[in-house]
């Protein structure tokens, strides 16, 4: 199958793609068709890797209103909604709710999620039912789990065994929650014990740090210097790190030093962080989006996730991860035009660091055909436009697509 006449993310020149038995077989200009091949014009448009979803609640999703709304915004209303809706959940309920969510993505150009878990749940009902998914959605997208104790490891009763279980069962990252548990003291120790059980295991770790207005919540320096000292660089990954909004700067120019040593990643949630944040605020209000432009000033990895899709924390959400960068991009006071025509590799390259999907990510030879066709000629123009995703390929078959939109003024 060749592809012809794509621009490859910001390239100047358009270039064509040979695909053959799913991989990437040559990327260069003006390749002649082979005999009997098939041939698809891409008209100039654009195409990047796929997007990466790096940090979102499957098994929470789509689930808003249900038994009751989020009156409030806050990310507490948010957990007591949820904790009255765990008794509705099954494994088919779950699953269910999951493909639909699941689809919606890739009708977006998504092929990598990482979702995390509540497995504060005696019977794990949502971790089973998404590791059942996982393996039956492969073909289309690759699912990677965290384990994630949203009552706390040490705040909620044999939350450490059931984070080893879930790890046994097959999660990808052990998860943590500092900030949620009842003590500073419990939430050094239940980061000690998230990174023994990742090592004990061979996983990644994914933690929820710091998703709070609280200067004084500061379980990132224990996050970076654990993840310095264990060598697990980035294997590690903080996400929200909101507080880090309101630290003041003096504690943060010392706080860089082992943020760049430990080598993590980070992770915002532009939207959802937005939308939680500053609600103890009068006037004026906090943003409460983490550093992401003074972290990325400092060569340090950082990604855009959705978080949220239709629930308790969220009232909308389309998985639509132009949104998250379109926001963070206002949020983050990175609107110069260096910023904005890069500003994708929040959703991709960047994103496939924080998943540790290494060099088998991205549109190389040699590599699987996965890759996305936009309705724009660059990521300016694309994310501006909110331009659709045209065409979403895995392994050179078309697993989604959209129609051109076409627009008449009658005037």
């Amino acid at each position: 199958m060749l592809f012809q006449n794509l621009i490859l993310e910001n390239a100047s020149e358009t270039v064509d793609i040979r695909v053959i038995d799913g991989k990437f077989e040559n990327i260069a200009p003006k390749l002649e068709p082979q005999p009997s091949e098939e041939v698809i014009d891409c008209g100039g448009k654009m195409a990047l890797p796929p997007f990466v979803e790096s940090h979102v609640h499957l098994d929470t999703c789509l689930t808003a209103g249900r038994p009751r709304w989020n009156l409030s915004g806050t990310l507490f209303e948010g957990i007591q909604c949820w904790e009255e809706y765990k008794p509705f959940l099954t494994k088919d309920e779950v699953k269910e709710r999951v493909n639909k969510a699941i689809r919606l993505q890739a009708s977006n150009g998504i092929q990598y999620v990482r979702t995390h878990v509540d497995i504060n749940d005696p019977k794990l009902t949502a971790l089973e039912a998404i590791l059942e998914l996982r393996e039956e959605v492969k073909d289309y997208i690759d699912i990677q789990i965290v384990a994630f104790p949203q009552y706390g490891i040490l705040s909620y009763p044999k939350g450490k065994e059931l984070l080893e279980q879930a790890l046994k069962m097959g999660a990808d990252a052990a998860g943590a929650i500092p900030h949620f548990e009842f003590t500073r003291e419990y939430s050094v120790e239940s980061l000690n014990i998230c990174f023994e059980l990742a090592q004990k295991y061979g996983k990644l770790i994914d933690i929820h740090c710091d998703e709070i207005d609280d200067e004084a919540s500061r379980g990132l320096e224990t996050v970076a210097t654990r993840a310095y000292e264990m060598q697990m660089g980035d294997m590690v990954t903080a996400s929200h790190t909101t507080a880090m909004h309101s630290y003041n700067n003096a504690y943060v120019i010392r706080l860089m030093r082992i943020l760049k040593m430990s080598e993590m990643n980070f992770v915002a949630n532009p939207c959802v962080n937005m939308h939680l944040g500053g609600r103890v605020d009068t006037y004026p209000k906090r943003r409460s989006m983490t550093r992401v432009k003074e972290l990325t000033a400092e060569g340090i990895n950082v990604s855009f996730g959705s978080d949220d899709i239709f629930d308790p924390w969220n009232p909308l959400g389309n998985s639509n991860m132009r949104d998250q960068v379109f926001m963070g991009l206002y949020t983050g006071h990175m609107l110069g035009y260096e910023e904005i025509i890069n500003s994708y590799k929040f959703v991709t390259t960047n994103a496939a660091r924080t998943l540790h999907l290494g060099d088998a990510y991205g549109i190389k030879e040699d590599n699987d055909a996965n890759f996305i066709v936009l309705d724009a000629t660059n990521w300016y123009d694309a994310l501006n436009y909110n331009a659709p995703v045209l065409a979403n390929y895995r392994r050179g078959k078309l697993i989604a697509s959209t129609a051109p939109v076409e627009k008449k003024i009658l005037f």
